[in-house]
């Protein structure tokens, strides 16, 4: 599906856009609406092994909460699940990422022939995969706590199970790229991560962060102060900071990068449509997949989030997102979230 969905939107690029400030109304970049042949609602939007820990049957099989399935491995709960529906949304985001960063699966200029590459936290496993075709010179390890990969892959990718907070096992100095894309709820210490990223990184070795900031942006007041897409977003900010993996944390990348001595730091800024509203083609499309993935993944996060953040009760929740789902699809409203993509280098005249 992602091969067919990545070839239909080939004529569909154009130039990039970038956002200096998701708050600021008059931020570089802004999206020109589209205004005729749309509901209000968004109606008709949809687009159709190695570990290094032994699995026991409770970490395969995970955990049951509400209906959903979350990993049962790591030493802090990780908020999104790891169940069938929550697999088939990370794979479209997969291929919207691609068209989003104009068929890149990355920006850092890494070398040619890489010899070794790590996915931190790498889900169903579709970017190392897609990595591992990419570059047959390089040995790409997927890493992640929930075990969705599949078994059958290239003979240069393969899987470990493992908590990325926990000290690593990986000789120092080691990767060629190390790679991390939406580590949303589920990194509570990132200067801890990033450091351990740069001692295992090769001198010279590149890393990279992409991820999306969880406040939603608007930058021509379409978005009402008062709607519940709006209460949403305050609600899941202040339940992910009180968990402790705050959903602003990808502005801070870069100066994460660059403390822990990583030098020719770049950031870039992006803007994902919360649907269809846009009136460029490709950013139309983006925005339809937004709708179709945010649809499919709200109930899933906020059915753990609010419970543990705030308390809520699985009737409470469900009762609000009625109003939210509604609010999402309301293309009138102009709303976006940006998305960073930061990428550094190790010095090569590094020691560790």
């Amino acid at each position: 599906m992602t091969e067919q969905v990545e070839a239909s939107t080939q004529a569909d690029a154009s130039d990039e856009f970038e956002v200096v400030d998701a708050h600021d109304a008059d931020s570089v970049g802004a999206i020109e609406a589209h205004d005729e042949g749309f509901e209000d609602e968004g109606q008709g939007t949809s687009i159709a092994g190695s570990s290094l820990t032994s699995l026991s049957t409770s970490i395969i099989r995970g955990v049951t909460e509400n209906g959903r399935t979350y990993a049962a491995y790591g030493k802090e709960e990780y908020g999104m699940p790891m169940d069938e529906q929550e697999m088939d949304r990370i794979d479209m985001s997969h291929a919207k990422y691609y068209m989003l960063l104009e068929k890149k699966r990355f920006l850092a200029p890494i070398s040619k022939h890489p010899q070794k590459i790590m996915d931190l936290g790498c889900g169903t496993g579709i970017w190392a995969i897609d990595i591992a075709d990419e570059y047959p010179s390089a040995e790409v390890i997927g890493v992640d706590i929930a075990p969705i990969q599949p078994k059958w892959v290239a003979p240069n990718c393969r899987f470990e199970i493992d908590d990325i907070e926990q000290p690593w096992t990986w000789r120092q100095s080691s990767f060629d790229f190390i790679f991390a894309r939406d580590l949303l709820l589920s990194i509570r210490d990132f200067p801890g991560l990033i450091s351990q990223a740069y001692t295992a990184l090769k001198p010279g070795g590149y890393i990279e962060f992409q991820c999306i900031y969880g406040a939603v942006g608007c930058d021509d007041e379409s978005l009402p102060m008062d709607c519940s897409f709006r209460k949403f977003n305050e609600y899941v900010l202040a339940a992910a900071k009180h968990m402790g993996a705050p959903l602003e944390d990808a502005e801070r990348y870069k100066g994460w990068f660059e403390e822990a001595g990583f030098e020719a730091v770049v950031e870039r800024k992006y803007k994902i449509p919360s649907n269809p509203w846009p009136k460029d083609p490709r950013l139309r499309l983006i925005g339809a997949f937004e709708l179709e993935m945010f649809l499919n993944g709200l109930e899933g996060m906020s059915l753990r989030l609010f419970e543990r953040g705030m308390g809520w009760s699985a009737e409470e929740t469900t009762v609000f997102l009625t109003g939210v789902r509604k609010d999402i699809r309301n293309q009138r409203f102009h709303a976006y979230y940006p998305f960073y993509v930061v990428y550094g280098r190790k010095p090569k005249t590094a020691q560790s």
